[in-house]
């Protein structure tokens, strides 16, 4: 694309060419949309499962816009809020994902082969991530110190991604499939410190305020992304269904295990990582009996 871009400048006859790729581009992404939209509208849980998507990436811009007065918390903040994100999303891989899949799996007259089969799934979702995590170069948010050499912006985007994509899974092949228990709202809720966090890490790589705010926010977006993949093998899987969730509830294992955990419980602050774990589970629980 730069060498295009180059082009356009250095030869100005390149440019009706130039003009002419972007409109085709244009006209491919609006005809993508609208076929999109055409395909949501004939699927109104595959909808569902991408607003909630949605809404849950779009609480990290909420919890970002403290940065914009109160700027990086402190430590002893920064153990409770991890473990309550990873509580949370613990919780909500638990009761909103691989307990329905369980219990659609007991309900079959072939319990147990599919159990072993959803078993599998739920490992394959574990080891997905860890290959993700394994070829993608990232540098991750609560690692980051003033104080010692800096990671480039786009690893720590790039991390963010890496987490976030699970969340919008897990959200979108929930809320399609009908089981969403709370966890749209409790992972809105937890992406709220998140939010602050990850553009907090953004001030101390450089960015002013408004643009660490706005970078969190358009980390939070990739959500609607992974919800999006989420609601397709929903639709997609049928019969299989209980796989697919139990595929994202391995996902977002393996998010709270590799990262969160390990980030809440750096050492001096195991208590208070523990403190947030807990309450984090407490206050899934309280949503998945309510919804």
């Amino acid at each position: 694309m730069s060498q295009i871009v180059i082009q356009h400048y250095a030869r100005p006859a390149a440019r009706r060419h130039l003009w002419v790729g972007l409109a085709m581009a244009g006209i491919a992404v609006a005809f993508g949309i609208e076929q999109i939209a055409f395909w949501l509208a004939a699927h109104p849980m595959a909808a569902k499962g991408l607003e909630a998507s949605l809404f849950a990436g779009l609480a990290t811009g909420l919890g970002a816009i403290p940065v914009l007065f109160l700027r990086r918390p402190s430590e002893r903040l920064m153990a409770p809020m991890l473990g309550l994100a990873g509580g949370m999303m613990l919780a909500a891989s638990l009761f909103s994902l691989l307990v329905p899949a369980v219990q659609s799996v007991a309900a079959s007259p072939a319990a147990w082969p599919l159990g072993v089969v959803t078993a599998l799934a739920f490992m394959a979702g574990v080891a997905l991530m860890q290959q993700m995590d394994r070829r993608t170069q990232h540098a991750h948010v609560e690692s980051i110190d003033s104080n010692s050499a800096l990671p480039r912006v786009g690893l720590v985007v790039a991390a963010i991604a890496l987490h976030n994509v699970p969340e919008g899974l897990a959200v979108g092949v929930s809320a399609a499939a009908g089981a969403d228990h709370g966890m749209t709202l409790g992972i809105a809720i937890q992406n709220v410190p998140e939010g602050w966090i990850v553009a907090s890490a953004m001030l101390v790589l450089g960015a002013t305020p408004l643009r660490a705010a706005a970078i969190a926010l358009a980390t939070g977006l990739v959500e609607p992304l992974g919800g999006l993949l989420g609601v397709v093998a929903s639709s997609l899987a049928g019969e299989a269904l209980p796989l697919a969730l139990a595929a994202a509830a391995g996902a977002m294992l393996w998010v709270v295990s590799h990262e969160l955990i390990p980030a809440s419980h750096k050492p001096g602050r195991e208590a208070a990582g523990t403190a947030g774990l807990a309450a984090g589970f407490a206050i899934m629980t309280v949503l998945a009996a309510a919804f």
